[in-house]
């Protein structure tokens, strides 16, 4: 009779303990799966973290393009250029077939988009009193992209609202941008966090 009841209080234990497992990891399935030759059946668990989101990283590195700050007091104000690098990251609650956030050989898009509009480029302030002097006399000479902010603060938030919107079409809103971060060279960095 002792037997019983300490196996009966094991067995509570470990369904509390399982229990409380489940909650810390999310909702799951379980599928009960015959193995073949009639061996013996198992149970596979799949979990879905409706509740909690996986993260992975992307960094395009040694973007070169220059932009100016034109409200600025100092030497901000002059055009000039920096290595620039922008690193996204990526979230989902469900991953791909593969076990991926994003199959990041499938992320062509974004690179080409980067390439065709910042790669050695001049960022300018929308509002820049300059702006249209510059693009009528000199124009030819550099590839300009016009953005209502050009610093690193607001190139994360400008990045963030195209580069979301086209990773939600590709992923058929299965993955979304939480996050952009901007260096400046190696020095400096900003840094955007998105609600989903």
């Amino acid at each position: 009779m002792t037997g019983d009841s300490s196996r009966k209080s094991e067995i509570g234990n470990r369904k509390s303990e399982i229990g409380n497992r489940k909650s810390e990891i999310g909702d799951s399935e379980t599928q009960t799966t015959e193995l073949p030759t009639n061996l013996s059946t198992f149970h596979v668990s799949t979990f879905n973290f409706s509740n909690k989101m996986l993260t992975c990283t992307k960094t395009y590195r040694d973007i070169p393009f220059a932009h100016r700050q034109h409200k600025h007091d100092g030497h901000c104000a002059l055009i000039h250029g920096h290595n620039w690098a922008i690193t996204l990251t990526f979230a989902c609650k469900e991953t791909d077939e593969n076990g991926f956030v994003v199959d990041f050989g499938k992320l062509k898009y974004l690179k080409e988009w980067i390439d065709s509009n910042l790669d050695h480029a001049c960022l300018l302030n929308k509002d820049d009193p300059e702006k249209d002097a510059l693009l009528g006399q000199f124009g030819h000479l550099f590839k300009v992209y016009v953005l209502p902010n050009c610093s690193s603060e607001g190139l994360a938030i400008h990045l963030h609202e195209i580069f979301d919107a086209k990773v939600r079409e590709e992923t058929s809103d299965r993955v979304w941008i939480t996050a952009i971060e901007i260096e400046e060279d190696s020095k400096n960095s900003a840094r955007y966090l998105a609600s989903k």
